[in-house]
């Protein structure tokens, strides 16, 4: 297509589920529990860990970032799922798009390296315990923070801007119930295979440092928890590991399927199915799983 004949993009159509009548009341009242729950579990994570002085503790401070990624990353999505569906508009502007297709990619990037960290801190404290207050100080939980979110705002502004740069020459049906990298990445018309190439370099990189440093993480706790001559001090062990594997292999079980091959050829309502469990269901049980057996919170 000559450019001069391109028709400039300047709103998108997320099409979602198409629901009507009660199938539609059903799914934003199921929709608007579970985002409220969301919001209130969260928050309180945030706010227990912050006025708490027992929960002052890496491992905390980790989980408190990690519960305002997930609230950062339901609020960039499900307010106008809500509304596209008790409202029927599902019309989004461009530059809103952008946006939420931006805060896709670093809350998702921001909880892998979350994760991986959260991992280190449960390996040092369980092998190295005694050492755990030097190795896991302040200043290193700082920056471990600061550089996952860093990290992910970086990932987020350059790939977004270059997918926002592409021609769509018009096009502009998203078939899924938000602004993500594959849908909208199927609307350019031109060669995508460099973004493509790039973009599952960056995914693997992202997904695979901190899923070998959890990886790597276990295999040592494992084996130090294998060397105690306590069985109760075994449980007690693994118990406080018990939680994080969960939500390792929930995030990863989930993201992976969607965001390792953009244009993948899984249904699109498989993909909005996947989607739809990281965008409410895994934010709502992380705080269960982290506190349903932990006495401190």
């Amino acid at each position: 297509m000559k450019p001069g004949n391109q028709t400039v993009t300047t709103h998108f159509l997320l099409l979602g589920f198409d629901f009507h009548g009660k199938m539609q009341l059903l799914f934003f009242t199921l929709m608007s529990v579970m985002f409220l729950a969301i919001l209130i579990e969260n928050s309180l994570i945030v706010v227990i860990t912050t006025i708490d002085p027992v929960l002052h503790t890496p491992m905390y401070y980790f989980l408190q970032n990690l519960a305002l990624t997930e609230i950062c990353y339901s609020l960039s999505i499900v307010p106008k799922l809500l509304v596209s569906v008790v409202l029927e508009r599902k019309i989004i502007s461009f530059s809103a798009c952008a946006l939420q297709l931006s805060c896709v990619i670093l809350f998702v990037t921001c909880e892998c390296f979350l994760l991986g960290a959260m991992a280190y801190d449960r390996q040092v404290a369980i092998c190295h315990p005694l050492h755990y207050t030097a190795m896991m100080n302040k200043d290193r939980c700082y920056k471990m923070a600061i550089g996952s979110w860093m990290s992910s705002v970086s990932v987020a502004l350059g790939f977004t801007t270059w997918l926002f740069t592409l021609p769509f020459c018009g096009r502009n049906k998203v078939d899924h119930l938000f602004c993500d990298v594959s849908p909208v990445l199927k609307l350019v018309c031109a060669d995508t295979a460099l973004f493509e190439l790039l973009i599952f370099i960056a995914v693997v990189i992202i997904v695979m440092i901190p899923f070998s440093l959890i990886a790597i993480s276990y295999l040592h706790i494992i084996h130090a928890v294998l060397q105690m001559p306590s069985a109760a001090g075994q449980r007690r062990a693994f118990s406080t590991c018990a939680s994080h594997l969960v939500v390792v292999t929930l995030f990863y079980s989930t993201t992976g399927i969607i965001h390792l091959r953009p244009k993948s050829n899984l249904s699109s309502n498989m993909k909005k199915m996947v989607s739809l469990s990281y965008t409410v269901v895994t934010p709502i049980l992380n705080p269960i799983i982290y506190s349903l057996r932990n006495q401190e919170v």
